[in-house]
């Protein structure tokens, strides 16, 4: 058999005046993942614990079946293992965004999506110039980079992406190793000022800290050889950590010009080696976060389109048993440009088996169809055996 996890991720939301009172997902023409929810098994997960940060890093690794509450670390050490950036032990590692804040106001997580070439200028300089033993910084993809401290740290810190429009005064890290951190963030804006790389990356900003992980080998859990196709460094990093191959697809930027149509065409070339492909879509939490909700939708249908549709045509045209399984791993509402804890819906379909007739007619892959259904996953690392065993 074959399987297929697409993550969209941040697709969830709620309803928006702009759409006219309905979400992304409703207002999207995606027939598509419409198909797999009517045809399949529908309802909703929770892949976020409440006792843990609402994030892709929580999220993505309870979607591939390991409890965040037994394994997560943090989110920079994940990113870090796709880097094969050399971690000891006892080193922390943090994200590193490169931001705009203006007048103390975090204006923009990302510094407008900074390029890469501009990004790895700056942190060179940065490198150059604020590096000591115990500190090194490390370019990731645009404003997702890195800082190893190999020292322990006592430390509380916040999402960037989490206070858009707010003052930063109350959210700069707190702890006994706070000053060396602000020293930091206030150092690096005075640099970008001199180098001016690019006028939106003011400043940078710590967060995602923690150690070294571990996670269990998939194959050994599953006996299924595993890819991942992503534009974002914490995917390639949770796909090594379980023992899978990340497959690099050209053109792809972790935004919303990213290579919709190669993914979907990679990942149709990967499911002739690999048991079971996994494409993570970074554009509609990017939308969300940007609270651009035509974007979001463009970014869903472009999924739809270029990677759900091919996805399922190839399986339609093998004689191999398949199951997709297509879910967001969190919501980011437009509204609020950040991620919120609720339950995302999802949707499974096995081609061994045949529809349920009692199902709704005419559904459709959205928020409210799927809590309607009334079935609902409130461990999303469980999720993953379902798929693999058929047991939903």
């Amino acid at each position: 058999m074959k399987y297929v996890v697409i993550i969209t991720d941040g697709a969830a939301d709620v309803p928006l005046a702009e759409l006219g009172g309905k979400t992304p997902l409703e207002a999207a023409n995606i027939p598509h993942m419409d198909s797999i929810a009517a045809k399949g098994i529908f309802g909703t997960v929770q892949n976020a614990p409440l006792s843990l940060p609402c994030g892709s890093d929580v999220a993505i690794m309870a979607v591939l079946g390991y409890d965040p509450e037994t394994h997560y670390s943090g989110r920079a050490p994940i990113e870090a293992v796709a880097s094969d950036i050399a971690v000891s032990e006892t080193d922390w590692v943090f994200r590193c965004n490169i931001v705009t804040i203006k007048n103390n106001i975090m204006l923009d997580h990302s510094a407008e999506n900074i390029q890469q070439d501009e990004a790895v200028k700056i942190i060179r300089i940065l490198n150059n110039e604020l590096s000591t033993e115990k500190i090194t910084f490390y370019p990731g993809v645009s404003y997702r980079n890195l800082m190893v401290y190999h020292d322990d740290v006592d430390i509380v810190t916040t999402p960037p992406h989490n206070i858009l429009d707010q003052h930063i005064e109350q959210y700069l890290p707190k702890g006994k190793t706070a000053p060396l951190l602000n020293d930091l963030i206030s150092m690096s804006q005075k640099l970008l000022e001199e180098h001016a790389v690019n006028p939106l990356a003011t400043s940078i900003w710590f967060w995602g800290e923690g150690k070294k992980p571990f996670l269990e080998n998939f194959y050994k859990q599953y006996k299924l050889r595993g890819a991942s196709i992503t534009g974002v460094d914490l995917v390639r990093g949770l796909s090594k950590l379980v023992g899978w191959d990340s497959i690099n697809v050209p053109g792809v930027t972790a935004y919303f010009d990213t290579n919709y149509k190669g993914k979907g065409e990679f990942a149709v070339q990967a499911l002739e080696k690999y048991d079971i492909v996994c494409v993570h879509i970074e554009a509609p939490d990017e939308a969300g976060h940007k609270g651009d909700a035509a974007e979001k939708v463009r970014a869903l249908e472009n999924i739809d389109t270029h990677i759900v549709g091919p996805i399922l045509s190839a399986l339609g045209q093998g004689t191999q048993p398949w199951r997709i399984l297509v879910l967001p791993d969190h919501p980011t509402p437009c509204t609020i440009r950040t991620h919120t804890h609720e339950p995302v819906l999802f949707a499974m379909l096995d081609n061994t088996q045949n529809a349920d007739s009692s199902r709704l007619q005419n559904r459709y892959f959205t928020e409210e169809q799927a809590a309607k259904t009334g079935l609902h996953i409130p461990q999303g690392y469980t999720l993953m055996s379902h798929l693999v065993n058929g047991t939903l």
